[in-house]
């Protein structure tokens, strides 16, 4: 039976945080007006832990082996097809008139031009070619015009921990059933060929990051796909803190995560009827969907 949190219990320490609360104060509770918010459930100790029905715990996952593909030819020759007859607009890359030569080549000769084959948007193919060599280099394509995604795409998040189980204690808005927590712990490092800025160390702040979801048939589908996501490397990313503006430090990467247990006065709480549908959209947009259940 899952217990709803009461406010007066000391919860453990949480130093999760997303864009609009990592400045807040780390612990179990915060005040907001006359208002106390709890920040993370009560204690919870290690046998109150439950595995998450019908998921692997993360120690017996698999680790997956990313695909790299160099050569930026082997890639598109599977998503694009030559124009022959280019038209007079620019290149949404190089901003250069398609017809001409591309701002990725030092010739003056007449680029090649390429259009990708399911959203049928144009580009030069020298500046797709120079697109793709500054990624993960994964063999997958995303057009920068749509998003459209084509093959498995994955990111540069750097390398961590992904934890997972259920607590005994219900979140706002869902008191019918307990909580997952997820843990993500990443440590700082140096960054790699993916990265903005390859062999300069980067900043690791605010984790342990703990992050929380019903324990539900559509909150156990968000986890898995958080997991798909979390092994293809994309729910963090090496940048600029959009909270302190430091750069070369982790952050998320587009896929929002609930790390406010017992209110959502920041926004990153509960209640939120809305939000298992909004993030299943943000990782579908990440190309992490329902096929890969």
């Amino acid at each position: 039976m899952a217990m709803s949190p009461s406010s007066s219990l000391a919860g453990p320490s949480n130093s999760a945080s997303s864009a609009s609360t990592s400045d807040l104060p780390m612990g179990s509770s915060s005040v907001f007006g006359s208002r106390m918010v709890r920040m993370t459930p009560p204690p919870t100790s290690k046998s109150d832990c439950k595995p998450v029905p019908g998921i692997k715990p993360p120690k017996k996952r698999r680790r997956l082996s990313l695909i790299k593909v160099a050569d930026p030819d082997d890639v598109l020759k599977h998503y694009v097809s030559k124009v022959k007859k280019p038209p007079t607009e620019d290149c949404p890359i190089c901003f250069e008139e398609l017809c001409c030569s591309s701002g990725y080549e030092e010739s003056k000769a007449i680029s090649i031009v390429f259009k990708l084959e399911k959203c049928k948007h144009i580009f030069h193919k020298s500046c797709l070619a120079a697109m793709y060599s500054s990624g993960p280099k994964d063999g997958s394509l995303q057009c920068p015009t749509c998003k459209a995604i084509y093959g498995v795409k994955h990111g540069n998040q750097p390398p961590g921990s992904m934890d997972y189980h259920v607590i005994p204690f219900s979140l706002p808005g869902y008191r019918e059933c307990d909580a997952i927590r997820i843990i993500y712990n990443i440590p700082p490092g140096t960054q790699g060929p993916e990265h903005p800025h390859p062999g300069k160390r980067y900043s690791a702040r605010g984790f342990p990051r703990h992050c929380y979801i019903p324990n539900n048939d559509k909150g156990r589908k968000v986890l898995r796909l958080l997991i798909t996501a979390w092994e293809r490397r994309l729910l963090f990313t090496v940048g600029v803190s959009a909270t302190t503006g430091e750069s070369n430090t982790v952050t998320w990467n587009e896929i929002h995560h609930k790390t406010e247990f017992g209110s959502n006065l920041t926004g990153h709480g509960y209640p939120d009827p809305q939000y298992l549908d909004n993030v299943l959209m943000e990782l579908a947009s990440q190309g992490v969907k329902d096929d890969d259940l």
